[in-house]
């Protein structure tokens, strides 16, 4: 497929979805933080606080004898542990809790000085938190374990928005993919149709607008193919009724005494119907040899083998080594032999009569078919145009000059159909250099 992801209307439509939803999320997390968890962080952290900075007081004040029923009664009730003695060095915390935050700001406020929150671990691996608090000419030490913060909003935080894209995405794709599978279809049959073939009728699903671009689609798809049966049976009928008179001229010119009288005269005459023949044979050609033929073993060296025995002549020199081992290839034998057959008439046509080279090469990919002729060329600029039906670089229309305009246009319509590939390139050195690819 030619196009990239991002290209991709499912992909669109999903990053769409997506990045509207992630941004829909962030911003009604980063509400509720600010207006609901933040407040309640720090009027908790407050209240902590406010409970360490009344029990130090408290402590400094109570005689000796009360203080471990003290310290008792704060660790049971605020799970507060008091160290009466500051004197063990702990490490400064690194934890990026917030709550931690909110409570060393509270505690600096209500004490004005600078504090910091140290940080050990029990012997059971439990994480403890400590702040010194200054009270009258000592410190006091008041710890608490990780557990009595209890929440942790970052992990809240963070598992909710990675359970939300979760969600987001698989139902998105779900979504999307329901919505693209109809348009992926059109795409494809539109693009089979481009190419000449036929697609099936795509089954009709979807919303409504999908539903009925799919029915007017087939209905085009019949009416296109119809119109193109009409065309073959018109021209058929037309070239009947044309090679009926014509055939009666030319019984009748060949009846006539002497020739008619001017040998030279009836030469002309039945040259230029033997030309009208060739040209209605060859505007018929290209839809009849699209319509019953099916795909076959072919070996196509050997098909090649055979069309070149047959241009050559004592005039025409061609050089060609015969393809030892070819390879066998299912596809349309009549449409290859014709294609190979104008391709060398081009050439031998226009190749001045100087000697024409075939090249075949084959690989796991693609069988490539060069036809190289020492000719005058072809313009970069009608590279293209030469395709076209009844298109001719010399515009008089000689029968000297050029053929009827319509071999290039049959060989581009069969390869067209086949999936095949050709091209008209610059010969090295001069001339053209017909160039047929056919996929393996």
């Amino acid at each position: 497929m030619r196009f990239t992801l991002s290209q991709h209307y499912f992909w669109k439509i999903l990053a769409t979805i997506g990045v509207v939803s992630v941004g829909f999320q962030i911003i009604t997390l980063s509400t509720l933080a600010y207006y609901m968890v933040v407040p309640l962080g720090q009027r908790a952290a407050e209240d902590l606080g406010s409970v360490m900075i009344h029990a130090a007081e408290t402590w400094q004040e109570l005689p000796g004898s009360s203080r471990p029923a003290f310290a008792e009664r704060m660790l049971t009730k605020h799970e507060l542990l008091i160290a009466s003695s500051a004197d063990a060095t702990l490490a400064k915390s690194g934890s990026w809790l917030p709550y931690l935050y909110f409570l060393r700001t509270s505690l600096e406020r209500e004490t004005g000085q600078e504090l910091a929150l140290l940080q050990s671990f029990s012997d059971g691996g439990e994480e403890w938190f400590w702040v010194d608090i200054p009270v009258a000419e000592s410190v006091i030490r008041f710890g608490f374990p990780r557990s009595r913060i209890g929440v942790n909003p970052p992990s809240a935080f963070f598992l909710i928005l990675i359970v939300g894209l979760f969600l987001t995405f698989v139902t998105a794709a779900l979504l999307t993919r329901k919505l693209t599978i109809p348009v992926e279809r059109l795409y494809h049959a539109a693009q089979a149709l481009g190419k000449g073939h036929w697609p099936e009728p795509i089954e009709e699903e979807g919303p409504q607008e999908l539903v009925v671009l799919t029915r007017e689609f087939n209905r085009m798809s019949i009416q296109v193919r119809e119109l193109l049966s009409n065309r073959t049976t018109l021209l058929a009928g037309i070239a009947h009724d044309l090679r009926t008179p014509l055939t009666q001229i030319q019984l009748a010119l060949s009846m006539l005494p002497d020739n008619g009288g001017d040998a030279v005269l009836m030469s002309s005459i039945h040259e230029d119907l033997g030309v009208i023949n060739r040209l209605i044979g060859e505007a018929l050609s290209i839809s009849l040899e699209l319509e019953d033929e099916k795909n076959v073993p072919t070996e196509v060296g050997l098909e090649l083998d055979k069309v070149i025995a047959k241009m050559r002549t004592s005039d025409v020199v061609i050089h060609w080594s015969t393809v030892s081992r070819p390879e066998c290839q299912v596809l349309h034998p009549l449409a290859l032999r014709r294609i190979l057959t104008n391709l060398l008439s081009n050439a031998i046509r226009y190749g001045e009569g100087k000697p024409i080279r075939v090249c075949y090469d084959c690989d796991a990919h693609a069988i490539v078919i060069r036809i190289m002729d020492k000719g005058p060329g072809i313009p970069i600029e009608h590279s293209e145009a030469v395709f076209r039906p009844f298109f001719r670089l010399e515009k008089s229309r000689g029968s000297k000059t050029g053929g009827s305009g319509l071999g290039l246009a049959i060989v581009q319509q069969l390869a067209t159909a086949n999936k095949w590939k050709v091209q008209l390139l610059p010969g090295e050195g001069g001339g053209t250099q017909a160039v047929l690819t056919i996929p393996r």
